[in-house]
């Protein structure tokens, strides 16, 4: 999606897809360029092709031959311009994410987004009397995803419960088990045009447990590696598209992180970014082009990158001047979104249109 495709701004009280049903936000633009860093290589090799491209003062076109041509836009919602983060993008460009960081009296809210992505284009969406809401993922029937907190303590040490909206409505999802964490966390991260949820819950012994939710039949699966003995390790389900390919992260050993993809028939592809200390899927298209994050370095000196997967390459994905990056959506034109952390520390949305 180019933003010269949108020739019709959306009123304040008229959003594009009226199923988000939400109090849109003053007009206002918020719009301003990065630059993007792209990095190709092919799986379990070291990079073969290395691009570094320079900022712009304007919503800029980025042209590589790794990396494609992209329009790379910063997007904060103005009533907290230290911390956004995009999380889930349909093809119809509609965004969403939250903004706060989580921290006491600074809550996490929830919102969609919809072109021409201006400060009236940020539409409220929060679970009903809840104290934090992060929208995590939508399909393109405007049906969204994420999870709630009843509570916003100083320790971090929330609640966290899954939902789904639809037409307005809104609905808890929790995988009831006997073992889980105190206090519960369950979280929906994704879901399909065939209305498939998926997301984790958190056990008692603080391992993930992956799992699918059918929003029609409200039956739960859990996502499992094949060939492991039992529930096998702690694993987390992100992501899934319309073929019911599902993406994600497990923890391979006590000391490694590694994405996947497991594929509707059954197929399991680990993906580990090269010479990465640990790697994490959090969105997938209908492509099977998966992205998420990687991490060089431990401790202090870890540092976080995005990336994509497609057909056994990976891209390196980073913003010129930030000092991390992430990506946590992708639709099936390849536009990307996610959110990096820049000059003043401040976290910031990020939307890259090829």
């Amino acid at each position: 999606m180019k933003l010269a495709d949108e020739h019709t701004p959306p009123t304040p009280f008229a959003p594009a897809r009226r199923h988000l049903g939400a109090t849109a936000l003053a007009s206002g633009a918020l719009i301003a360029a990065a630059a993007l860093a792209a990095t190709g290589c092919s799986s379990g090799h070291g990079p073969t092709d290395s691009l570094a491209l320079s900022a712009a003062q304007g919503p800029a076109g980025l042209s590589s031959t790794v990396a494609g041509s992209y329009q790379v836009l910063k997007l904060n919602d103005a009533r907290d311009e230290t911390f956004n983060q995009l999380l889930g993008i349909n093809n119809d460009g509609v965004i969403v994410g939250y903004f706060g960081s989580g921290a006491a009296r600074h809550p996490n809210k929830g919102y969609a987004l919809i072109p021409p992505f201006a400060q009236r284009s940020f539409l409220n969406e929060n679970f009903p009397r809840a104290a934090q809401t992060q929208v995590t993922g939508l399909n393109d029937d405007g049906v969204t995803v994420g999870f709630f907190s009843t509570q916003n303590t100083a320790s971090l040490a929330n609640n966290n419960f899954g939902f789904y909206e639809e037409n307005g409505r809104f609905h808890e999802v929790n995988f009831s088990i006997g073992d889980a964490a105190s206090p519960p966390v369950d979280q929906l991260l994704g879901v399909n045009d065939s209305d498939v949820a998926v997301g984790f819950f958190t056990n008692s012994a603080g391992d993930n447990r992956g799992y699918e939710y059918n929003i029609r039949t409200h039956r739960f699966s859990r996502v499992l590696i094949p060939g492991q003995r039992g529930l096998g390790p702690s694993l987390t389900a992100a992501a899934i598209n319309s073929h019911g390919d599902v993406a994600g992260f497990y923890n391979k050993t006590s000391a490694q992180v590694d994405a996947f993809l497991k594929l509707g028939s059954g197929r399991f592809i680990t993906l580990a970014y090269p010479k990465a200390t640990a790697t994490q899927a959090f969105g997938v298209n209908d492509s099977d082009e998966v992205v998420g994050t990687y991490t060089t370095g431990t401790g202090n000196a870890a540092v976080t990158h995005g990336f994509t997967w497609w057909d056994g390459k990976y891209t390196s994905v980073n913003i010129s001047g930030a000092s991390s990056t992430a990506i946590n959506g992708v639709n099936d034109e390849g536009d990307l979104v996610g959110f990096l952390t820049d000059a003043k520390g401040n976290t910031d949305g990020l939307l890259a249109l090829p």
